[in-house]
């Protein structure tokens, strides 16, 4: 089933559902078994290793990276691929009321792209501790993580696969000529956009052939070329003015890019031999 994320979010926006049971297996590579899923749907979510899944007959491959759901009462194959131990967290969970024309999650499988993701990452971890506790409080809150937790699929998925790259690069871009006198880090540029590292990093390469980070480091250097030829300010203050809290680590990195230190381009370009 080929899913669009907007309509698959409304859905659960708008359906009543509920955790049954959250799973983490283990599996140790080689291993093949074969039955079929669980009496409910649920998501799979990779948390090391690869393995093959065939709904259906309908192969998944998972890894950290995608997440793959699964319909109920479903044939269900699975082998461990690779050297490396399998594991995962499985989400099961039940509709409470009908579902919207044109739904019918229970009988449905579908993969989703969501790239590398710290905050889904934790998010998981935190369910499934959560989830193992007794109580009413206990039950609300894995509740609300599992909410927590499609919130950070659905937007990781969108992020991988919607065609506004180049919008993206541009709006990333344009806060790095705004800020970058400021603290900048890729995991900041990559949390104020909305997207994760990996997302960024593969817009940048494709419209600045460079990651974010050298983007940054390149765009900074410039900016210091011209401050050194426009204004006499010492080099301290033209590498605060720049975001390098070290001058020494400053004059480091634009000799390296230049082949010059800061000092000996600012004399070059006033003896007009630059």
């Amino acid at each position: 089933m080929k899913i669009d994320i907007n309509k698959l979010a409304e859905h659960f926006a708008r359906t009543s559902f509920q955790v049954e049971t959250v799973y983490r297996y283990v599996r140790e590579h080689g291993m093949c078994y074969n039955a079929h899923s669980e009496p409910f749907p649920g998501f799979v979510f990779p948390l090391n290793g690869k393995a093959e899944f065939v709904f259906n007959g309908k192969s998944y491959i998972l890894a950290p990276g995608n997440v793959v759901h699964g319909g109920a009462h479903m044939r269900l194959n699975r082998r461990v691929l690779g050297n490396t131990r399998w594991e995962y967290l499985l989400i099961l969970y039940s509709i409470t009321a009908s579902e919207p024309k044109g739904f019918n999650l229970p009988k449905e499988h579908f993969e989703l792209a969501t790239g590398q993701s710290p905050r889904l990452a934790e998010l998981l971890y935190r369910l499934w501790n959560i989830s193992s506790q007794p109580g009413g409080v206990a039950m609300f809150q894995t509740e609300t993580l599992f909410r927590d937790v499609l919130e950070e699929v659905f937007v990781c998925a969108r992020n991988q696969t919607s065609g506004d790259a180049q919008d993206l690069f541009e709006q990333v871009s344009a806060y790095i000529h705004e800020r970058y006198m400021e603290h900048l880090t890729v995991p900041r540029l990559a949390e104020q956009s909305g997207v994760n590292r990996n997302r960024l990093a593969y817009v940048f390469n494709k419209y600045a052939g460079m990651g974010p980070g050298d983007y940054l480091l390149q765009y900074r250097l410039n900016r210091a070329k011209e401050l050194l030829i426009a204004s006499k300010a010492p080099l301290h203050e033209i590498a605060q003015a720049t975001g390098f809290n070290d001058p020494f680590h400053f004059s480091k990195v634009f000799k390296k890019q230049f082949g010059i230190s800061p000092s000996e381009f600012r004399d070059k370009f006033i003896n007009n031999t630059c």
